[in-house]
């Protein structure tokens, strides 16, 4: 088990961006949130299964995410166990 945290910047606000990345990490089993920033960056928090979160990140990097991901960057530590579902804030 891990905890990711992936700040992605890009047009990623306004273009269901949060909504999307919800979806793929419930598919993934993994819990968490996305959260705008008000950088215009999104805030990604996922912890699971270290493929599982992989996966999440290479999903992130894959150009089929609603709006234009220019660049992520990315942390990754101990899990804090204190995450259910996943929501978007």
């Amino acid at each position: 088990m891990v905890r990711l945290t992936a700040w992605v910047r890009g047009r990623v606000q306004g273009v269901g961006f949060r909504w999307w990345v919800r979806a793929r990490a419930l598919e993934l089993g993994v819990s968490g949130w996305a959260a705008n920033l008000s950088d215009g960056r999104v805030e990604v928090v996922a912890e699971g299964p270290r493929e599982s979160c992989e996966q999440l990140l290479g999903l992130l990097h894959g150009g089929g995410t609603p709006g234009q991901v220019m660049g992520i960057a990315e942390r990754w530590t101990e899990p804090k166990g204190d995450l259910v579902g996943f929501v978007e804030r």
